[in-house]
């Protein structure tokens, strides 16, 4: 059989077994098996750290984040094992990763209830560089061992859905209780203080991803020959400049996921007046993001990848829009509709179902186009350099989303949002900041992201040969060096 038939018969074939696809879906259901969502209640209900402090600790973990990452990035693209050039590093974050996890949410512990406490700001800092060292380990190494476990694309998107269906069954179940906790709590249903509710939650939740974790490390197989050849970080650099996905992905995440936020959730606790409430708005459209898995490989083939990354990231904000018009009116009385419990449950309902129902095409490709341009720096360099480039995609976000969240701090100050306010009790033009930095900032800004989307065109038949090309580069690449390795064994001997 010739390399030409070999490499066409590389791109049909599956790699991935059952063991290895299983150790993913819990992995896959570790990054979400916590009550990351309700970070923001915890520092300003329960750690309560000065908002205008927690603006410096956000600028200073910033630069720290530029040290970071371009460090880590060129370190992993240097490494080289029997093990891999990924898996180690997934294997060494497990027990650090989860230790400053359950750090995390076991502050209040060691700290008193004062906004301006020096020990527990200096703590907070130092926890949050700390986390993102092992935070950048584990996202650079799971996104390269994803790009290098099989050689098929197809069968990483096989991965990808297998994991999306099956952990989505239970991946949400920590937020959903933390709501209802939250909830029976501040409305005194239930006699326990917030903070054993959010230690006992964080806690258990970062013990149990940890475990969870640690199986894709152990059964997980890299299955790309990595180069040979070590490149310095402004080699990689370049090749991010240079390779037109990659940069595409990169400006689009930087203005579409630019968090101008004051997150969702505290709309819902301080304005609506019930964390749980979120659980009731996803029940319609739940049994749709099952059904959506369906019909992602004939919408993947009919519809061209440019065209469904643009829909499947941005019909929230569309719908997002609508619904910050329709709250913005005056409704029955004084308030306007955005605090009337019964419409608006009914419109983000209404926004949940249509999420909902694309959920495939938003978690699907937006994993698979990353791999791609991935493979792109090999089909056009030669080489992988997958460390780097993530390493400087996420320096970039992460100084953006620092920065931002910052701003966001600082904007949450400035709107006269208390600390020490109580339950439902923020001012009237708090509670309207509070719907408009939740539906209209987040929304306009994510349609500015679809501006670079516009010029994607590793589609079809383009895709479609690069993958051609790659098995057999890298099968010519095999052989040589199979062919090298009996010479000099030969001459040895």
């Amino acid at each position: 059989m010739d390399i030409g038939t070999l490499a066409k018969d590389t791109y049909k074939r599956r790699y991935v077994n059952r063991k290895e696809t299983m150790a993913y879906v819990l992995f896959d259901s570790s990054k979400n098996f916590n009550i990351d969502e309700y970070q923001t209640r915890f520092i300003i209900d329960v750690l309560k750290i000065d908002l205008a402090w927690n603006t410096v600790i956000s600028f200073i973990n910033g630069i720290w984040d530029v040290i970071n990452d371009s460090l880590l990035g060129t370190l992993i693209d240097k490494t080289k094992t029997r093990w891999g050039k990924f898996r180690p590093y997934l294997l060494a974050y497990a027990i650090p990763g989860t230790i400053l996890t359950c750090l995390y949410w076991l502050s209040p512990v060691f700290f008193d209830k004062n906004p301006l406490n020096a020990g527990k700001i200096i703590y907070w800092l130092l926890l949050a560089m700390s986390r993102e060292v092992v935070g950048t380990l584990r996202e650079i190494s799971e996104t390269g061992l994803l790009a290098n476990i099989t050689p098929n694309p197809e069968d990483r998107v096989r991965l990808y859905t297998t994991a999306e269906v099956v952990s989505a069954i239970w991946e949400s179940i920590p937020q959903i209780l933390m709501g209802i906790f939250i909830d029976l709590i501040n409305h005194k249903v239930i006699d326990m203080k917030m903070d054993n509710a959010f230690i006992f939650m964080g806690t258990f939740c970062a013990v149990s991803g940890g475990i969870l974790a640690s199986f894709f490390a152990i059964y997980s197989t890299e299955r790309i020959a990595q180069s040979r050849e070590r490149h310095s970080y402004i080699e990689g650099f370049k090749t991010i400049i240079n390779n037109k996905p990659m940069l595409i992905i990169l400006i689009s995440d930087l203005i579409s996921k630019f968090p101008v936020s004051t997150w969702e959730h505290n709309y819902y606790i301080d304005v609506l007046g019930s964390s749980s409430l979120r659980n009731v708005v996803i029940i319609p459209g739940a049994p749709l993001s099952y059904v959506s898995y369906l019909y992602i490989n004939q919408v993947r083939a009919r519809f061209s990848t440019k065209s469904l990354w643009i829909f499947g990231q941005h019909l929230k904000d569309v719908i997002s829009l609508g619904i910050f018009t329709i709250g913005s009116m005056r409704g029955i009385g004084p308030k306007g509709i955005y605090q009337n419990r019964l419409i608006m449950t009914v419109l983000l309902m209404v926004r949940d179902i249509f999420y909902k129902g694309t959920l495939s095409i938003n978690k699907i490709l937006p994993r698979e186009i990353l791999t791609d341009a991935l493979d792109y720096c090999e089909w056009k360099y030669g080489y992988r350099t997958e460390g780097v480039t993530l390493a400087t995609k996420s320096m970039a976000y992460k100084l953006f989303r620092n920065v931002t969240n910052s701003f966001n701090s600082a904007i949450l100050k400035k709107a006269g949002y208390s600390l020490n306010a109580g339950f439902g009790k923020q001012s009237e033009k708090t509670k309207y900041f509070l719907f408009a930095m939740s539906m209209l900032m987040p929304s306009f800004i994510g349609l500015l992201g679809i501006i670079p989307k516009l010029f994607y065109d590793l589609s079809g038949d383009k895709r479609r040969r690069m993958y051609e090309e790659l098995a057999r580069m890298r099968l010519e690449k095999m052989n040589a060096y199979e062919q090298e390795t009996e010479h000099q064994f030969s001459i040895e001997t």
